[in-house]
């Protein structure tokens, strides 16, 4: 059977080659530019990345549901979580180095910067969902990490209060979270 706009996802879910394929025709030029914007420090690494991530729809398409979202949307958040991957394997790869390898932990100090840069656009992202007072809560505590009544103290919120706000932040991140793996 040939694989069209149609009938790929179910070519897919079939395990059928044909379906793969289409994919790979089709999505693969703008899956490559997402994993390129990531991991554009290591280009080496790109083509891993790619199959990788061709691999993941071809395993896990059978957590697609066409009712939440187009596919496109589906196969590009697992394409950026594949590359997010990519980048936290050389992470670890990188942080284990001999001392004779002196010049690359230079190399580490810009991939780490590159990750926390990551790493840093996500946690802003996730805490939008919370009102400027409980992400500054959620900062001193998670990031900082102040005592929660330190950081109550200094923002003059009682102790109480700030258990509740963690406990409904906490609630409204998994929500938000949720959404948008549904929007993904």
């Amino acid at each position: 059977m040939r694989a069209n706009k149609n009938n790929f996802i179910t070519l897919l879910r079939s395990r059928k080659e044909e379906g793969i394929l289409y994919v790979i025709e089709n999505y693969g030029g703008i899956l490559k530019f997402i994993v390129r914007k990531r991991l554009s420090s290591f280009p080496d690494q790109v083509e891993e990345c790619m199959n990788d991530i061709f691999l993941g729809i071809w395993r896990n398409i059978d957590s697609f549901d066409e009712k939440k979202g187009s596919f496109l949307n589906w196969a590009c958040g697992v394409a950026r979580l594949e590359s997010i991957d990519m980048l936290r394997r050389i992470r670890r790869e990188k942080s284990t180095i001999s001392i004779d390898d002196v010049e690359i932990a230079q190399e580490d100090q810009a991939l780490l910067a590159i990750v926390e840069q990551e790493l840093s656009e996500e946690t802003e992202e996730i805490l939008n969902c919370l009102s400027a007072k409980d992400r500054e809560l959620f900062r001193r505590v998670f990031m900082e990490e102040e005592e929660p009544e330190e950081a109550g103290n200094a923002m003059g919120i009682s102790r109480d209060n700030v258990y509740v706000r963690i406990f409904r932040g906490r609630k409204k991140i998994r929500n938000s979270i949720r959404e948008r793996k549904l929007i993904v």
